[in-house]
């Protein structure tokens, strides 16, 4: 089977990006790599501690750093953090150094799978679907912009969407 050297993924929290990049990563022998446990494992604290005292600026610079470094791994499996693509350097460089993936889930989907797991700073909110909706009309044409397949992956397991991607890898 043919496959780009690069797969990188894209989409809204909850999208199930980490979880699919582990799967593909296994299937096509390649490496993984998630950018937010890289900046997590690369400052010594976790995500919500950098907005904290950072903010999200402070924060964005950090990942596209990350995502400029990673995106230049030969043989990998990246999996963004939702906002990657708000920086305009950082969709140039994935859209143009591998093979971009945009995970779509609707904001239902969002809302179920983010009230489990990792903390998530920007949903420490009053609103979570108000703050998720308001995410996916502001990210969703970036995504679109750089994304080589769109991949629905509501009420889908993981093995699905993997296999829907490994089918389009040309």
């Amino acid at each position: 089977m043919k496959h780009p050297r690069n797969i990188f993924l894209i989409g809204p929290m909850g999208a199930g990006k980490s979880a699919v990049g582990r799967f593909l990563a296994r299937t096509l022998h390649l490496s993984f790599v998630d950018s937010d446990d890289e900046i997590e494992a690369r400052t010594g604290v976790d995500i919500p501690f950098i907005f904290e005292k950072e903010g999200e600026a402070g924060f964005r610079k950090r990942e596209a750093a990350v995502i400029d470094d990673l995106s230049k791994m030969d043989g990998v499996v990246l999996a963004t953090g939702g906002g990657a693509v708000v920086d305009v350097t950082s969709r140039s460089r994935l859209g143009g150094r591998g093979f971009v993936v945009y995970l779509f889930t609707s904001v239902d989907q969002q809302v179920m799978r983010t009230q489990r797991g990792r903390e998530r700073p920007l949903l420490e909110k009053a609103d979570p679907r108000t703050t998720l909706q308001e995410l996916l009309e502001t990210r969703d044409p970036m995504y679109r912009e750089i994304a080589d397949i769109v991949v629905e992956t509501d009420g889908r397991k993981v093995n699905s969407v993997a296999n829907e991607i490994i089918e389009n890898v040309t």
